[in-house]
């Protein structure tokens, strides 16, 4: 298959959604396709909405796969016929995210013109699927294909597990970027509140919302929290592997996730996993399983959970046994990229007849 991928900026792009986008494209030109990436500048919404006076679909393609984050550039490229099937890799939609309602009505109205305008959807997970499908007026060619949650290969073993837990020092992990909707801000809430010593590694970039890092960094300080709360920025491999080896539990309060890979690859680990009814956590995490869910926003909730884990470790082990097992319920990566490649061969079959 001849492809073109379009996404906003670099394809290596440290989140969930781009390591998606990366990880399909390395599959695709393992199995000898040609795959090329069409990169449109990172912008502000309104100029991304500008983009389309002046960008047109490329022709040289049998297949075009849209990430969903580039729907405000690609509403009129996509008007009228297409020459080839128009597919878009939806992670989620952006009218799903806590925000005030009206701005969600607006990004709604966009996101459905753009979801009609094309052929059919890679969604990431039954949420997302659902989701669109209420938002559009009649079902397409579709397939949920979840994302890549084995990156970091086989499980760490329960005798790790078990000896890991006897450590005093009870150790939060906070895995993303820091950007408002990934809740940090809860966390903080959270941890300030708790009885006894612990200690928060935050791994994430903090470029993309500058002035919440500084709100970030200004609760730290006035709540006298840096001797035990650290912020590292974005850490890849071994460094990342170390974090994820040491911590006893990963919190990721988010207001909204379209899947949530970070809490998979935390249970690869053997962390229990906390995050938020909202969005598709509650395909992962089990509640009182595995981890948790919490309303978003719920900090009282989240102290009282963080307390227990760290008090009651007979609890703690048995939950980070059961999220290892949860991890390892969990398709493999190659299985679903074959998936859509098939439901990609079938789109370019079913549009040229």
């Amino acid at each position: 298959m001849k492809i073109g991928l379009i996404i906003y900026g670099s394809l290596d792009t440290l989140s969930g959604g781009y390591l998606y986008d990366r990880k399909l494209v390395e599959y695709l030109r393992s199995q000898g396709d040609t795959v090329e990436i069409i990169s449109l500048p990172w912008r502000n919404y309104a100029a991304h909405l500008a983009d389309n006076f002046l960008f047109r679909l490329p022709s040289n393609f049998e297949i075009l796969i849209q990430d969903e984050l580039n729907h405000p550039s690609l509403i009129f490229a996509n008007r009228g016929r297409h020459p080839f099937p128009v597919i878009s890799l939806v992670h989620h939609l952006r009218c799903s995210e806590l925000r005030h309602r009206w701005q969600n009505a607006f990004y709604g109205w966009v996101e459905k013109m753009y979801l009609e305008s094309v052929d059919g959807f890679i969604f990431n997970s039954k949420t997302t699927r659902n989701v669109v499908n209420g938002l559009i007026e009649y079902k397409k060619p579709s397939i949920v294909a979840y994302p890549p949650t084995d990156r970091f290969g086989e499980p760490i073993s329960e005798h790790e597990i078990t000896e890991r837990t006897k450590n005093e020092e009870f150790r939060i992990l906070f895995l993303g970027n820091v950007i408002y909707r990934k809740g940090l801000h809860t966390l903080l809430e959270a941890v300030k509140r708790l009885k006894s010593k612990v200690s928060l590694d935050v791994v994430g970039g903090l470029d993309s919302e500058p002035a919440y890092v500084r709100q970030i960094q200004q609760f730290i300080t006035a709540n006298h929290l840096s001797s035990f709360v650290f912020l590292h920025d974005s850490l890849d491999k071994e460094p990342l592997i170390e974090k994820l080896r040491h911590a006893h539990v990963l919190v990721v309060p988010s207001s909204y996730e379209g899947f949530g890979i970070v809490y998979l690859e935390g249970m690869c680990f053997g962390l229990p996993a906390i995050g938020t009814t909202a969005g598709a956590v509650r395909e992962i995490i089990s509640d009182g399983v595995d981890g948790f869910l919490i309303e978003p926003g719920d900090a009282h909730l989240l102290a009282g959970r963080l307390q227990s884990l760290h008090e009651k470790r007979e609890v703690l082990l048995r939950m980070s046994l059961a999220a290892r097992r949860r991890y390892l319920r969990q398709p493999k990566w190659e299985e679903t990229a074959q998936q859509i490649r098939d439901f990609l061969l079938k789109q370019i079959q079913e549009f040229s007849v």
